[in-house]
């Protein structure tokens, strides 16, 4: 967890900041997580980040473009160094808050970091759940609530959040939450409207920092135009290759369910997520492979962190995520031999049970 002191130390930094910038992770505790913050201290942009595992080198010419005097990177688990070279040589201060496996931040970059893991009883709370600590806004705590779910945890506001908001989640698990509640489907309609144009998600981010109800994101009207649109869009190519992939979920004495598609559109995580609640006793593996690389997302109920860096094994690539939930990025040509790898590695798991 986060100590107190911890967290008013972030608060501080916050307070004082006249031009911040958030960076964060291209999913909903991300974009949760920025707006919680945001709207705490009424100020700052925000920019999600494309490029994965890493914030990379690529974002630096933000810091000239937006000249921040502090910079905010939220739900990423890795940073390049480039990166941190280059905001140090600007002078500007990184605030980097994060869940995932803790980093070795070398102290000439003077980063302040902060991680739940870091404590003494680690926990991995999402971002968006010690940014609602942070910022404390109970007319907030809907979007709090968006980016745990988003990030399957259900946390200790969660019956506050019922009173205050009732009718969004009717659900008693994180699953159920997240695909069968009001809320799940705002949570679902933004991750995908995260996935247009820069321009578009500029503009969603500006009418996200106006809005005061959850509700207002169930109405398709004027203002939420484009991120129905862009739901739509996404929806149906999702609602497809979804049911491509269920097929091979149904296929018995097959420990692993693997999918893998092509194409212009990046949702492997979000459909491994869904494969995962519908078939919870299989390691899914779904694959989205461009030119020549591979992102592969898995999810499961063993140590899925683990059987990924075994899998990975004499393969050249890189991963990185949660114990349930990672993603590794390889060779298209090293697909076949990191899958045959993986259901090895999972049959020695079955075999200990």
């Amino acid at each position: 967890m986060l100590r107190e002191e911890q967290i008013k130390e972030i608060r501080q930094l916050l307070h004082k900041s006249q031009n911040p910038l958030f960076f964060f992770d291209n999913d909903i505790d991300g974009l949760a997580s920025f707006l919680l913050l945001q709207r705490f201290i009424g100020r700052g942009k925000g920019v999600a980040i494309k490029s994965f595992p890493e914030l990379s080198e690529g974002y630096v010419r933000k810091l000239y473009e937006l000249r921040p005097d502090i910079v905010f990177v939220l739900d990423k688990p890795l940073i390049e160094k480039s990166f941190l070279d280059s905001a140090s040589q600007l002078g500007i201060p990184v605030v980097w808050i994060d869940h995932h496996p803790l980093q070795n931040i070398e102290e000439v970059y003077g980063v302040y970091y902060f991680n739940p893991l870091q404590d003494k009883k680690p926990t991995s709370e999402p971002v968006a759940y010690w940014c609602q600590k942070i910022a404390s806004k109970e007319e907030d705590l809907w979007i709090a609530m968006l980016g745990c779910i988003g990030d399957w945890f259900l946390p200790d506001f969660t019956e506050q959040f019922k009173k205050q908001w009732p009718g969004l989640l009717d659900a008693e698990n994180a699953g159920d939450a997240l695909y069968k509640s009001e809320l799940g489907k705002i949570s679902r309609i933004l991750d995908f409207a995260l996935k247009d144009r820069t321009s578009a998600v500029v503009k969603m981010l500006k009418w996200l920092a106006t809005v005061k109800s959850p509700y207002e994101l169930l109405e398709e009207n004027d203002a939420t135009k484009s991120i129905y649109k862009r739901f739509k869009q996404i929806n149906a190519k999702y609602s497809k290759l979804l049911e491509k992939a269920k097929k091979f979920g149904k296929i018995k004495n097959k420990k692993v369910l693997f999918f893998s598609y092509g194409g212009d559109l990046s949702i492997s995580g979000e459909l491994a997520n869904e494969l995962f609640y519908l078939f919870p006793q299989k390691i899914v593996a779904v694959a989205y492979t461009k030119g020549s690389e591979a992102k592969i997302s898995l999810r499961g109920a063993v140590d899925i962190r683990y059987l990924t860096e075994k899998a990975i094994t004499n393969i050249h690539g890189r991963f990185g995520g949660h114990k349930n939930a990672c993603a590794a990025t390889i060779a298209l040509e090293d697909v076949p031999k990191f899958i045959e790898q993986l259901e090895k590695e999972s049959e020695k798991i079955n075999k200990t049970k």
